[in-house]
């Protein structure tokens, strides 16, 4: 699995990426365009829904959700408290229901929700399936399960960071996910920030629907891919912590590369996007990157 890919790692990666994960990730990875068109998909059309959203981080994606459902009838579940305490200190979210739990084993009823979210969680599931078909097992008989997750990049390098970082599965596994967990009527689109120009594809949301006869669990039970969570040894904090460094690190490229995108695309123009100016959390990184650069030639040439 990949460096941050382990429930411990994600929990430390997020301790820390919490602080500017709003104004830093969020504006150029999982732009508010991207949501909302990501959350039609999930066919939030009556305000007597119940909705379940699975990894709700920050609340970015859940602020989306409460714009079509009632706050009251939205459970969040996060395994990050310091990425739900951003969120629980959002005004639009005061009555929306907060849960500390993992995806791959939710401490939801079977049959409990009529729709169910995930946007930007399954890149840290140690075990993707069976954090779908646990999705599939908490929906109510006709009800949909909307995933929203990173695509695989196919240049080398964009590859290789990526899979060094954290998941990023190949589209045609979440299909199969879908699949195997028994869901039907799956429908999907993909989705990329205004910046991205790339041919290939960056991102995807894929919904999916219980059937009304189906059984109330997942047909096909999820290969078993982790054992349990071993003792926390000397090797094992070792362990840990260069898995979340390294990681991180990895994770860290993609910054600087969407950031000179995020301009790129701004000075070209796109009119059919609206677009945030650069705030002071990017303007620190490109500014960082930039005196690093200066310094590296600097040191090269004298």
């Amino acid at each position: 699995m990949r460096l941050v890919q382990h429930k411990k790692e994600a929990y430390w990666f997020y301790r820390f990426l919490s602080m500017f994960y709003d104004k830093l990730v969020n504006p150029l990875f999982w732009t508010p365009q991207m949501r909302e068109h990501s959350l039609d998909l999930a066919q939030l059309d009556d305000p007597t829904l119940t909705v379940a959203d699975v990894g709700s981080g920050t609340g970015f994606t859940t602020e989306g959700i409460v714009d079509r459902v009632p706050a009251k009838q939205v459970t969040c579940l996060d395994q990050s408290p310091h990425q739900m305490s951003h969120a629980k200190a959002k005004e639009a979210l005061q009555d929306c229901t907060f849960l500390l739990g993992d995806a791959e084993n939710l401490p939801f009823e079977t049959n409990e929700f009529d729709r169910y979210v995930s946007a930007g969680s399954i890149e840290y599931w140690p075990n993707p399936q069976k954090g779908i078909n646990e999705s599939y097992r908490i929906i109510k008989p006709g009800g949909v399960a909307l995933m929203i997750g990173p695509l695989e990049p196919q240049n080398f390098w964009g590859r290789f960071f990526a899979n060094t970082w954290m998941l990023f599965p190949k589209e045609q596994e979440y299909h199969d996910w879908y699949k195997n967990a028994g869901f039907t009527d799956i429908k999907f689109h993909y989705i990329r920030p205004h910046w991205f120009r790339r041919k290939s594809e960056y991102g995807i949301a894929i919904a999916g629907k219980k059937p009304l006869n189906g059984p109330d669990e997942s047909p096909m039970p999820a290969p078993v891919q982790e054992v349990e969570e071993p003792e926390m040894t000397i090797g094992r904090r070792l362990q840990l912590i260069w898995r979340v460094i390294v990681g991180s690190t990895a994770g860290f490229v993609f910054i600087p590369a969407a950031l000179i995108g995020y301009i790129i695309a701004s000075i070209k123009g796109k009119a059919d996007v609206e677009v945030e100016p650069l705030n002071g959390y990017q303007i620190g990184v490109l500014s960082f990157i930039g005196l690093a650069l200066v310094g590296v030639v600097s040191w090269i040439i004298f």
